[in-house]
């Protein structure tokens, strides 16, 4: 067997190093992958044997003319399977690239425990991607692209798996076991002449009310039944509430039980910017949770 070139490693280790340093989201260093793939020999070796049998099989059965449009079908079809595994290698150096620059450690698909409601729900549920290690100064704990699954049956019996994506960030708080089990701070939904009786179905759960019409509109907190309210008024300070209403992620919320943090975001982020906001938004929560408790 050849050995590989050491000059022509050495160019492709310092084309991958002189990318890597304007990668801001998974798609960058697609087009990078993408043309690195089709300057392969054998890339262009299989997407030849591909062509040769598809043309040859339809020029068989239908003729030339038919055989020729097959060939070019093929030769399309191969470029796209080719840009399929660019756009997954690119996914993979960003994250990658990303843990290493932050000093986090990324991990692959994984099961989850399901530690608060989010994370029990559906009929199967994993991180895709789980980043660990420092979220802000001080603060340690994970970002992660979170799926859940649910399976439905139709009357004919057909079944359909329907997927539910968010970017979850992760944190241990346990001083806040004691002082609030469960708290919960979710985006607003439904009508208000409804939340009555709703609230009648929540449980052991009872609203919180604030004094702010800002927050009021974007989001419905929740805690323990008898939590004390004084203390959740101290919690939700005007600096934390304005920060909730006016520079959280888009659609952010979070969900705090027995000491577990997590906070989420629908759908799956892949950019560095949404990523260090969600890890910013982890830690500032829990730099709040932290400071509240220990009073």
């Amino acid at each position: 067997m050849a050995e590989a070139d050491p000059a022509e490693t050495h160019q492709q280790q310092n084309a991958v190093a002189d990318a890597a340093q304007s990668v801001d989201d998974a798609n960058d260093l697609r087009g990078f992958h993408f043309q690195r793939l089709m300057r392969k020999q054998l890339t262009w070796i299989l997407i030849g044997i591909w062509m040769v049998l598809a043309g040859g099989i339809v020029t068989a059965f239908a003729g030339p003319l038919l055989g020729l449009a097959a060939a070019v079908v093929a030769l399309l079809l191969a470029i796209g399977v080719v840009f399929g595994i660019a756009d997954s290698k690119a996914e993979e150096a960003f994250f990658d690239i990303y843990a290493r620059q932050r000093g986090m450690t990324l991990s692959g698909k994984s099961p989850i425990p399901g530690a608060t409601p989010l994370l029990r729900k559906g009929d199967d549920r994993y991180v895709e991607r789980m980043l660990t290690g420092p979220l802000a100064d001080g603060c340690e704990g994970s970002v992660a692209l979170y799926t859940y699954e649910d399976e439905t049956t139709d009357s004919e019996g057909n079944r359909q798996t329907n997927y539910y994506r968010y970017t979850i960030g992760l944190c241990e708080i346990p001083e806040c076991a004691q002082k609030v089990p469960e708290l919960y701070a979710q985006r607003k939904s439904g009508l208000k002449a409804l939340e009555k009786l709703e609230d009648a179905f929540r449980g052991k759960k009872e609203r919180v009310r604030l004094e702010s019409e800002a927050l009021d509109r974007k989001y419905e907190i929740f805690a323990t039944e008898g939590q004390d309210q004084v203390w959740l008024r101290r919690l939700f300070s005007p600096t934390f509430i304005v920060w909730m209403t006016d520079s959280a992620p888009e659609k952010f919320a979070f969900e705090l039980v027995d000491g577990t943090l997590c906070c989420y975001v629908s759908g799956h982020k892949e950019d560095a910017k949404d990523l260090d906001a969600m890890r910013a938004a982890t830690a500032g929560v829990t730099a709040r949770l932290r400071e509240e408790a220990t009073e």
